[in-house]
């Protein structure tokens, strides 16, 4: 959360336990009293630091969106060339995958929380936002033709794995060879 102020050690345990909590039960599942208790801390200090369960959702998305960018930059990092970068973010999500197995946590925030307005609700938006942004701008980079086409393909076949992620499927292996036949044909290849 932008201009917010540092969390003291009892905050970042309460993000801790939302974090857990909210991903593994759900969002509208999960009260305040759990996530005190859940922290070691109290209600009082949890509104003390959050103000609003609200505030405390949207504190716990975007910690995880900054993980999450933070992996995918690195993932683009460590590619040897820029057309290897524009499948990073398949890449960023296998290693994602390994400790996150119910899906995505920006997907099943969206669906419970349908208000645009919701603090949260704008946070899991600017994620998914920011990825097909991410996407075009490494078609750009490694000349692809029509990238933003490209960008809003690749982002419904990572977003398509994502949502299979809880099956018993290896959708991830398949959407990432995809990914990667796409990219080439962008480029002219066959």
């Amino acid at each position: 959360m932008p201009d917010a102020p540092p969390l003291t050690p009892a905050g970042r345990r309460i993000v801790a336990a939302a974090e857990e909590l909210f991903y593994e039960r759900g969002i509208t599942a999960v009260g305040v009293d759990l996530i005190a208790e859940h922290s070691g801390t109290t209600k009082r200090t949890l509104y003390n630091q959050f103000g609003s369960k609200d505030r405390l959702v949207a504190a716990y998305l975007a910690a995880r969106d900054e993980r999450w960018r933070t992996l995918v930059r690195a993932a683009i990092d460590a590619c040897g060339s820029p057309v290897e970068a524009v499948t990073a973010p398949f890449d960023a999500l296998r290693t994602w995958s390994a400790t996150h197995t119910r899906g995505c946590a920006f997907i099943n925030a969206l669906a419970e929380l349908p208000d645009p307005a919701h603090p949260a609700h704008r946070i899991a938006e600017n994620q998914k936002l920011w990825l097909s942004d991410l996407f075009e701008e490494l078609a750009t980079g490694a000349g692809c033709s029509d990238p933003s086409t490209l960008a809003a393909q690749l982002l419904v076949l990572h977003e398509g794995t994502l949502a299979t992620q809880p099956l018993p499927l290896d959708t991830l292996s398949r959407s990432t060879d995809l990914a990667r036949m796409l990219v080439a044909r962008a480029r002219g290849g066959a």
